[in-house]
């Protein structure tokens, strides 16, 4: 069944991460060059810049609402489509970076230290958005006392977890949630328009005495989100903090 990701929240997003063992180029030729393929490939990443802190960036226009990006650090190289059509357009940019990062950057199996594939959703709601996710997600389980019985009420509620996906431990899920809330907007009431964002990333790592092949690598991962999200993350977790903002918790 293919999931309509855009209709399950206000704004969803697909990225890579690759982290690397050795320091990528950052020479004026190489990474013009990588970037120049890469606007060739994908004509509206015109935008080129670098951050103070050293990053290149190649992106679209944010303006837009839906345009792809990708970032050039010290030790990672990362890529990501915000708003996509559809999901398959998100890996064209993955599959397009690590194809062609071997050539210009110079990527290798031997140097992955890991490797993110992440589907965000981003769940518009102003308001006390720690108490939204704790009424969705602590409806009717233990921790839910401190809350209600206990008079309590719901500030910093982040939730984080990680689970194995193989007896080895070297293909990972974490679910995490960020309600981008505080205290001081729940003690005053003012609360500014970031959304919940929730994230859910699978983490490839490299099996000892092994090469990482990245792109079949890739594949497994972006099956096993796509197969998590459809059966666990969206009904069990987005759905309801969907609800829960709809019923104006």
């Amino acid at each position: 069944m293919t999931i309509d990701y855009k209709g399950v929240a206000d704004e969803f997003f697909v990225n890579l991460n690759v982290q690397t063992t050795m320091a990528l180029p950052n020479g004026r030729e190489t990474i013009l060059h990588f970037c120049e393929a890469a606007q060739k490939e994908f004509p509206d990443m015109a935008g080129f810049f670098q951050r103070e802190s050293g990053e290149y960036v190649l992106e679209g226009d944010r303006d837009s609402g839906s345009y792809r990006w990708m970032e050039i650090h010290n030790h990672r190289l990362c890529g990501g489509y915000f708003n996509p059509p559809d999901i398959s357009e998100a890996y064209r940019l993955h599959r397009w970076l690590l194809d062609r990062s071997v050539y210009y950057l110079g990527v290798s199996g031997l140097d992955i230290e890991a490797m993110d594939v992440l589907c965000g959703f981003n769940l518009d709601f102003q308001g006390n958005r720690d108490s939204v996710v704790a009424n969705a997600l602590l409806s009717g389980s233990p921790l839910a006392a401190l809350i209600g019985d206990g008079g309590g009420t719901a500030i910093e509620f982040e939730p984080s977890l990680v689970v194995a996906l193989d007896a080895e431990c070297y293909m990972q899920a974490r679910l995490s949630i960020e309600t981008h809330c505080n205290s001081y907007q729940v003690r005053t009431g003012n609360y500014d328009e970031e959304p919940i964002s929730v994230y859910f990333t699978i983490r490839g790592y490299p099996r000892p005495g092994k090469v990482m092949d990245f792109q079949k690598s890739f594949g497994a991962q972006t099956e096993a989100c796509e197969d998590l999200l459809g059966r666990l993350v969206i009904p069990n977790v987005i759905q309801p903090i969907a609800a829960a903002i709809a019923a104006g918790s």
